[in-house]
Order: C-alpha cells, then sequence, then structure tokens
C-alpha cells in the first residue's frame, strides 16, 4: 500500500513537472516575441519612424512599444472571459498563435523608407496584436499552472511562470548579439534585425507543439463537472462591487508596484546604459545579460519563500527598496559606466539659460512640430547627445545660452529663418557646441577604459534581485485573491493594468521626463512614486493569501 502511494505521489510529481515546464516554455517564447521590440526600439525607430526628428525618432519608437502594453488590459479581458467559459489550455494555445504570427511579420515588414507612413502604422497595428495577445497569455498559465499545484507549493510553481518574462528578455538578448556579432554592426543594423523576429516561426511552432500535449486545468474540470462555472465572468468580475473592489485593490496595491519595479530593473537600465550614458548596445546588452543571469534563481528562491512567509511582505519590501535606493543605484551606474560625464557634470556643469515661456517640450510624435526658438535649439541638442543640464530662466524676450563652466555659448532664432538657413546655422551651431563640451571634457561615446564593468554588473543585478522579489510571488498572490469561476478573469485584468499602462510606460515615461528637465535621473520620479503610492495601499488594504483554498 505504501509503495503505490508513493508510486502515486511520483506519478503527480512527474505530471505537476510537465504542466510546469510545457506552460512556462511556451510563455518564455511569447516573451521572447514581445520583447525583441524593446530591446530593438532605438533601430525600430530609425526604421520605421524616419520621418521624425532623431529625439523624437526614439520616444515614438518606445510610444510604439507602449502601445503593447496599453492593450493588454484589453486582451485580458477578451481572453479571460474565454478562459473561464471554455478553458485554461484552449486560450493560450490561441494567444500565442496570435503572437508568433505578428512577431513574424514584424521582420518582413518594409520600412519607412519603401513604403512610407503605412511603415509604422502597420507596425503599430503588429504591435497591438502582440498586446492583445500577452494579455490574454499570463492569466492563463499562472492560473493553469497554480490550479495544478499542490497546497503549499503555489508559490514555488508559479515562480517559474515568473521565470519566463526574464528568460524571454535574456533569450531576445542572446539572439540579438548573437546575430550582431555573426553579421556586424553594418549589416546587423541596416537588415540584420530582422532576424531575431523571423526566428520567432520557428520557436512558436515548438509552443503550439508542446501546449497541445496539455490537459485542463483539473480544478477547472471539477468546476464545470459540478454545474458552477460562471455564466457571464465579465459581469461577476467587475458588475459586482465584491469582487471590482478587490481588482481595483490588486492594481493599486500590487500589481503597478511591481511593474514599474520590474520594467524599471530590465529596459529602463538598458535604455539608461544606452541613450544617456552612451555605452555601446552591445556592451550594455552584454550587462544587463549578466545581471539577468545572476539574478533569475531568486524568482524561485522568493516564490518558495512566499509560501512560508507569505506573498505580501515580500512584494511590498521589494517596492520599497526600490523606491528607496534607486537614486543612488542609478548614480552609481553612471559613476562606473562613464565616469567622464559624472567628471564633467562635477567641473563644468550644463546649464540652459533661457525665457521659460520660449521653450517647448522637447517631443513630436508625428513630426510637425518645428523647435526653432533659440531655447527649443539650445536644448534638443543637447537631448540628442544625452547631456546633462538644468535651467535658469532668463529675461521674456532674450536669446538663451548655454553655460559649460566659465564658458558661455549664445544659441539663436531660427524663426523667421527659412529650412536651408535653419539647416545651417543648425550646424554651426552643434559644431560650436560639440567643440565646448568637448574642452569641458563631455565624452561623445563611453569609454570602455574607464568603465568598471564588474561594479556595473553587480548594481544593474541588485535592480533584478528588486524585480525578483516583486514578481516571484505576484502570480500566487492574484491567483489565491480570486474564486475559481472567474479567476482568469479577475486576475488578468489588474496585472495587465498594472504591466501594461503603469509598467509598460515606464521608459517612455522617464526619457520624456528627462528630455523636459535635463536632469538624466528625473524620469526616476516616476516609478519611485508609483512605487510608494502601492506600497502603503497594499500595506493597508489587501490580506495575505497564502494558506488559501483555491478549489472553490
Amino acid at each position: 500500500m505504501a509503495t503505490t502511494a508513493a508510486g502515486a505521489k511520483a506519478s503527480l510529481d512527474v505530471s505537476h513537472k510537465r504542466v510546469v515546464f510545457a506552460s512556462s516554455l511556451g510563455t518564455v517564447f511569447e516573451w521572447y516575441d514581445f520583447y525583441l521590440y524593446g530591446s530593438l526600439a532605438a533601430l525600430i525607430g530609425k526604421h520605421f519612424f524616419t520621418g521624425l526628428n532623431e529625439t523624437s525618432q526614439f520616444i515614438f519608437a518606445l510610444l510604439a512599444f507602449a502601445a503593447g502594453f496599453a492593450v493588454r488590459p484589453f486582451g485580458a479581458i477578451v481572453f479571460g472571459r474565454i478562459g473561464d467559459l471554455i478553458g485554461r489550455k484552449y486560450t493560450f494555445l490561441i494567444t500565442i498563435v496570435i503572437m508568433g504570427t505578428s512577431t513574424f511579420l514584424v521582420g518582413v515588414l518594409p520600412g519607412y523608407d519603401s513604403i512610407g507612413v503605412v511603415a509604422p502604422v502597420i507596425l503599430i497595428a503588429l504591435r497591438l496584436l502582440q498586446g492583445l495577445a500577452l494579455g490574454g497569455e499570463y492569466g492563463g498559465a499562472a492560473t493553469y499552472v497554480a490550479e495544478h499545484a499542490p497546497p503549499g507549493k503555489r508559490g514555488l510553481y508559479t515562480s517559474f511562470i515568473q521565470i519566463t518574462a526574464t528568460f524571454g528578455l535574456f533569450l531576445s538578448l542572446l539572439v540579438i548579439l548573437g546575430t550582431r556579432l555573426g553579421l556586424g554592426d553594418a549589416s546587423f543594423d541596416n537588415w540584420g534585425w530582422r532576424i531575431p523576429f523571423l526566428i520567432s516561426s520557428i520557436l512558436v511552432a515548438v509552443s503550439v507543439y508542446i501546449r497541445l500535449q496539455l490537459h485542463e486545468s483539473p480544478v477547472f474540470q471539477q468546476m464545470k463537472a459540478e454545474g458552477k462555472g460562471s455564466k457571464a465572468p465579465l459581469t461577476e468580475a467587475f458588475g459586482r462591487w465584491s469582487n471590482l473592489k478587490l481588482v481595483i485593490l490588486a492594481l493599486l496595491g500590487a500589481t503597478m508596484g511591481q511593474a514599474v519595479v520590474w520594467y524599471t530593473g530590465q529596459f529602463y537600465s538598458l535604455y539608461f546604459l544606452t541613450q544617456s550614458l552612451k555605452i555601446d548596445a552591445t556592451t550594455a546588452n552584454l550587462l544587463i545579460a549578466a545581471a539577468l543571469f545572476i539574478g533569475t534563481p531568486f524568482f524561485v528562491f522568493f516564490g518558495w519563500l512566499s509560501d512560508r512567509i507569505g506573498r505580501k511582505t515580500i512584494v511590498l519590501a521589494g517596492c520599497l527598496l526600490a523606491a528607496i535606493t534607486y537614486f543612488p543605484i542609478f548614480k552609481g551606474i553612471t559613476h562606473f559606466g562613464n565616469p567622464a560625464i559624472e567628471q564633467a557634470a562635477a567641473t563644468a556643469p550644463v546649464v540652459v539659460i533661457a525665457d521659460p515661456n520660449a521653450c517647448s517640450f522637447q517631443f513630436d510624435p508625428v513630426g510637425k512640430s518645428k523647435f526653432t526658438s533659440s531655447c527649443d535649439v539650445a536644448k534638443s541638442s543637447l537631448a540628442k547627445k544625452g547631456i546633462p543640464y538644468s535651467n535658469q530662466a532668463a529675461p521674456a524676450g532674450s536669446v538663451a545660452q548655454i553655460k559649460l563652466g566659465n564658458t558661455t555659448l549664445e544659441s539663436f532664432e531660427g524663426g523667421g529663418l527659412d529650412s536651408k538657413a535653419f539647416a545651417a546655422q543648425s550646424k554651426d551651431f552643434v559644431a560650436k557646441l560639440a567643440a565646448d563640451l568637448k574642452t569641458a571634457g563631455y565624452p561623445e561615446k563611453a569609454d570602455a577604459s574607464q568603465a568598471n564593468y564588474p561594479m556595473l554588473v553587480i548594481l544593474l543585478a541588485i535592480l533584478v534581485l528588486y524585480v525578483t522579489m516583486v514578481y516571484g510571488p505576484i502570480a500566487a498572490w492574484l491567483v489565491e485573491m480570486f474564486p475559481t469561476r472567474i479567476r482568469y478573469t479577475s486576475m488578468s485584468l489588474p496585472y495587465h493594468i498594472g504591466n501594461g499602462w503603469f509598467g509598460g510606460f515606464v521608459p517612455t515615461i522617464g526619457f520624456m521626463l528627462v528630455a523636459w528637465k535635463g536632469d538624466i535621473y528625473y524620469g526616476l520620479w516616476y516609478p519611485i512614486g508609483v512605487a510608494v503610492v502601492c506600497f502603503f495601499i497594499g500595506l493597508l488594504f489587501l490580506r495575505e493569501t497564502k494558506d488559501v483554498d483555491i478549489r472553490h
């Protein structure tokens, strides 16, 4: 009898491992598809938004990246409803096919130079499809695994789903690096960037095959057999205040803080290295990959720990630690990544002295605005070079000046100039500015010989550690908050609003704030503010759930 019980337990363990592996592997490939765009945002901006100025190209490419996040809550509603009505398995089969097809099409889509404005329009449409698919993916995978997990191990089992996002990013970085190194920078930038997108078709085929081998969740099957399933999951989830209130609290007290910590640690840090510190893309990707390699096991560790001390404590601690330490960590990244820019900013600080009313917000999403005032000329020139600066008000009507330590460079008013004359004066001004910046010690690119790569990896790994704290236990926490009959729908919406809207816009909002203020650290105020608000709401209004019975 004992032998039979042991055999049954072993069989159960093997079955659980198969569920975790199959669900996780498919989700890895789906995240790989999604993150390719984020990792290649700067290049995509050059190929699909060439009608915009250089600063707007990058920000608009980030907006197209964020567009995929913006529609994720709608995907959560659509596919969450399907998942609660017909089952978890078939729903995330549909999502992965949509995701894979959209990613493959990005790889074959002609650029702006070939088909004009149609190119970015189609690109954004494909991003929207990817976002919709991802909106249905996560809730299905997390719910499916949690409903297979034995009591007391839901945090551990679902933590493997949490790893998939990082593995997907890690895989995308490795494929990008391998392709870039194999082809060379010039060929990769010209056409080779498409290869990682095309490779996704192979990964999708593998994912679909694996998921076809799975069976439906036993908890869902039992619920359907007992006739307890929901006939109107959207109405039950969002039309009844008792559940809607919990959905809102899950968003404001858990997922929005988790999201900004996650995207700051894995995406904003990458853009900070390349855009603010001018570290070359290959080195920056390798640094992030090394940090992810070090930090990834902690997803499982914190998932396991949450089965013992609770989900709430670990997630909120990660939010608080991030909010407290972001500024010193990113200043440390500057110190060890590009000490020359830190030294120059200390010895010859850049100040833009201008009439505040003559300064525009340095963002042009449609390529129609003309930044021709002397203030705009000065600030856009500095923003393109990634130079940190502060602002000082000048009398109304005065011509803006850039002060570099003891040197002052006067800008020019371009409002009354024709395009040819404006271009000529801009070229002359930028050349003078470059010479003054060089004299003041500001580097055009980071000097690899001055960088301390071990310390950079350590600091980036700390950012990833915060990611593992907030993300490792979050799936189990969300699954346990809601009843089986509306679980897929209920947990998916707060997760994807938090991650799609609050998290997905971290790079975009962060760099818009930097371009606005000139302070390369100013963009950190957004994730810090969101994380602090989340910490207090979660602390006061959300309960611990690790011991609840999820079969009802």
